[in-house]
């Protein structure tokens, strides 16, 4: 259950997280889709770079969001 908790925020819709936003797409999606456009869509250091995220603060997670997908 703790797990689930954890990782809530990725599971819920970038509008649902950002006033900013209007996309109906996850977070976590976001994130994946941010990182295979910054790293040529290399699926294996993506998959690298999304594994932190699993175990972030939502406040770290959303200041990274904030800083780098936010338009």
């Amino acid at each position: 259950m703790s797990e689930i908790m954890k990782t809530a925020l990725l599971d819920r819709s970038m509008k649902e997280v950002f006033d900013w936003s209007d996309a109906d797409t996850p977070v976590r999606d976001a994130l994946w889709d941010y990182f295979m456009e910054s790293n040529g869509h290399d699926t294996d250091k993506t998959e690298q770079a999304m594994l932190p995220f699993l175990n972030d603060s939502d406040d770290k997670i959303i200041s990274f969001v904030n800083e780098h997908l936010k338009k």
